[in-house]
């Protein structure tokens, strides 16, 4: 079991704060004009079309990947699993909270672009931390985890297929409220890129870092 030590309650902070960063990157994705990150690309479309509240429509959608887990894991699901539950909220408020704090308008292409690349460096070193930390998992990385085990097949097709299906997904909302690409546009392409590059890149740097902080130990 745990200890709260020292070492655990940095872990904690550190997870925390993964989580605030993700959020801010996932926001002021949308913010840009751009389109939103592939992984909040469906519940963006639904609010563009619908006028509903962006965080709220975020919150149902991760509940629907928590309850695909279940179906996913089968035998090995837990009751823990719906701690991710607690995680979703979390985040759901953050994105409201953000985006009514940031009163950002876009159409000036070199500012959207500066903002973009801000987003997605904050969205890979927010999931980078919250990931490393391993406590629980946002929905979205919950999902292609659970995929991944399931099928015996490499995590990084999986959330390459997995955010594939969002944009496709978003594509035919789109299509239903009359513009295919309501929800995404270039800075959802370029975000499935670079986020997984941020990651790699904040794992290659900060991880060993992290790791002797919180008192966890690299994978073998």
């Amino acid at each position: 079991m745990q200890r709260f030590d020292g070492k655990f309650a940095a872990r904690f902070l550190f997870y925390l704060a993964g989580m605030v960063l993700l959020a801010l990157g996932l926001t002021l994705n949308t913010l840009t004009g751009l389109g939103a990150s592939a992984i909040v690309s469906i519940p963006f479309t639904l609010s563009e079309g619908t006028g509903l509240n962006f965080g709220d429509l975020t919150f149902l959608t991760y509940c629907v990947l928590v309850a695909a887990q279940f179906v996913v894991k089968g035998k090995n699901r837990t009751w823990v699993d719906l701690l991710q539950l607690v995680v979703s909220l979390l985040v759901s408020r953050l994105l409201n909270l953000f985006k009514a704090a940031i009163p950002y308008e876009s159409g000036f292409p070199p500012a959207d672009i500066a903002l973009l690349l801000l987003a997605i460096l904050l969205t890979g070193v927010g999931a980078a931390m919250s990931v490393d930390m391993q406590l629980v998992p946002n929905p979205g990385d919950g999902i292609v985890y659970s995929l991944a085990q399931r099928f015996g097949k490499e995590l990084g097709l999986c959330k390459n297929l997995f955010d594939i299906g969002c944009v496709t997904g978003s594509l035919i909302l789109g299509c239903l409220f009359g513009d295919p690409l309501l929800g995404i546009g270039l800075g959802t392409i370029f975000s499935m890129v670079g986020v997984g590059r941020v990651i790699a890149a904040f794992n290659a740097l900060c991880k060993p870092r992290l790791m002797a902080v919180t008192g966890l130990e690299q994978p073998a």
